[in-house]
């Protein structure tokens, strides 16, 4: 349905569509959010210790690691200072770059990488993949895939 203002306003189904995966995305934050906390870690710094964890050397520059969590410089420096006090990450200077910085897996964060990433997995496996059959997670894939293509392309772009 179109207004006169040319606003291509969404279908009922296409409201419905959107809003169930808005309330799937929050509730589903909050769930592995609240199957964190019990190691003093949310999603943001498992998010980090994961890509920490699969980079060579188990470290990333700093711009890197930003982009890839989607978090600002700012708000990725303040999250690594957090997680440095807690002794899971640290930082380094760059030698080929005086002012680029390395954030660095330290042994403690993979320790805990270690630790935490079962029930992690099983808190997905529990709160969504279980849910699904197999046939339902590739169709939501490729359904997902172009948006996700989309998505990554405007962000490039901005």
């Amino acid at each position: 349905m179109e207004t006169e203002n040319g606003v291509r306003w969404l279908t009922d189904t296409e409201q419905q569509a959107w809003r169930t995966h808005l309330e799937v995305c929050r509730l589903l934050t909050y769930q592995t959010e609240r199957d964190l906390q019990p190691f003093g870690l949310t999603n943001n710094d498992y998010e980090i210790l994961v890509n920490l964890s699969e980079a060579d050397d188990h470290r990333m520059r700093m711009s890197d690691l930003a982009r890839a969590t989607l978090q600002s410089k700012s708000r990725l420096s303040h999250q690594i200072t957090r997680m440095e006090n807690a002794g899971l990450v640290r930082r380094e200077n760059c030698e080929s770059d005086r002012r680029g910085l390395f954030a660095v897996l330290t042994d403690h964060g993979w320790d805990t990488m270690k630790k935490v990433a079962p029930h992690h997995v099983a808190s997905v496996r529990e709160h969504f993949i279980d849910l699904l059959s197999p046939n339902e997670l590739d169709a939501l894939q490729q359904a997902l895939a172009p948006v996700a293509k989309h998505l990554r392309t405007v962000r490039v772009q901005s």
